[in-house]
């Protein structure tokens, strides 16, 4: 089965690169970021959208990336500045409650633990920062892990645990848990060719989908746990080719579809979905491309974002300095036919 995805509204207000786009845990606002150094968070009204709030003055550089705290009410954003502010709703206003220092240069990314008590940042120096936040809304760095390499570009949690996953540019991914009274990487994910841009869990947490420069969209599967007892091993199940032209810069896999979208430098948006597979037949999953939108910023695609409340809303964000929001469906058999 192919699918439609249409545009709804297109939203206009940066006034440099839109890096990066962020739905709060409701659905009802939409977090934005770029190189204009400000946050912008929008918000229903009527049948469209409005720029509710314009967060400026606390980075100095690009802000690279965003996300919102799973009770809503935090956002957190991460700059090429080698900070990361936390801002605090009240009232309808935002203000920051928390400047994160520590990072040597840029920090590229910026995740919430699904208990809200953890943070995440990755950043160019190579390490990934994981930090505690107390009941005062204070913040101490807990853990800085240096297993990769190179740049670290991305960094995502397990949906239902406290399991955390980077991408990175020295063409791996890191999977990290806590360790006693430290943090520790406890499996590596290699296949891709070159610089890892993103990557997402599935709504089990089971599996791992990833992005890269390499052009290609992988699927990594949970195994079962190691003969030490001590973690499970990770494999590449699927690999996606030939639909990209240009490096992937981002891709997002629906909590509540299954559906993953990507976004690529060959401005093209790409939702792909998964085949029926009888249950138990013992075959790797396989996925198809269920639909392609060319042209989508008229420049290179940074981010693509599922809302976690309206199933087949997508967000998106790109050079062209725009915040667009989509509507994916999947056409029925019936109407093939």
């Amino acid at each position: 089965m192919k699918g439609s995805l249409q545009v709804l509204h297109r939203l206009a207000g940066h006034q440099d690169r839109a890096w990066s786009v962020a739905w709060s845990p409701s659905g009802a606002l939409i977090a934005s970021c770029g190189g204009d150094k400000t946050v912008r968070v929008w918000g229903r009204e009527g049948d469209g959208w409005v720029c509710r709030s314009v967060l400026a003055d606390a980075h100095q550089r690009t802000v690279r990336n965003v996300a919102w705290s799973p009770c809503g009410t935090r956002l957190a954003s991460a700059s090429f500045d080698a900070t990361t502010c936390v801002w605090s709703r009240r009232d309808g206003d935002f203000e920051v409650t928390a400047t994160l220092e520590g990072h040597e240069n840029e920090v590229k990314g910026v995740a919430w633990a699904p208990s809200g008590n953890l943070l995440a940042t990755c950043s160019r120096d190579k390490s990934v920062w994981i930090w505690e936040v107390d009941e005062e809304e204070d913040y101490e760095c807990a853990s800085v892990l240096n297993s990769h390499t190179q740049d670290v570009k991305h960094v995502v949690w397990h949906p239902n645990s406290e399991v955390l996953a980077s991408a990175s540019y020295d063409n791996s991914i890191r999977l990290y848990r806590e360790d006693g009274d430290d943090w520790s990487s406890f499996a590596t994910l290699e296949g891709h060719e070159s610089t890892v841009w993103s990557i997402d869990f599935d709504a089990t947490g089971r599996r791992l989908v990833s992005c890269g420069d390499d052009k290609t969209i992988r699927i990594w599967q949970e195994g079962a746990a190691t003969s030490s007892g001590v973690g499970a091993t990770w494999e590449c199940v699927c690999t996606l080719s030939g639909h990209h032209t240009r490096v992937i810069y981002d891709v997002s896999w629906c909590k509540l579809t299954g559906a993953i979208a990507t976004a690529s430098g060959d401005d093209t948006i790409r939702v792909f979905e998964e085949e029926a597979v009888p249950e138990g037949d013992g075959k790797s999953p396989r996925f198809y491309e269920a639909v392609c939108v060319r042209k989508a910023h008229d420049r290179d695609v940074n981010c693509v974002a599922w809302s976690p409340s309206d199933p087949g809303l997508l967000a998106s964000c790109g050079d062209d300095r725009v915040v667009a929001i989509w509507r994916y469906a999947r056409e029925s058999a019936a109407s093939e036919a």
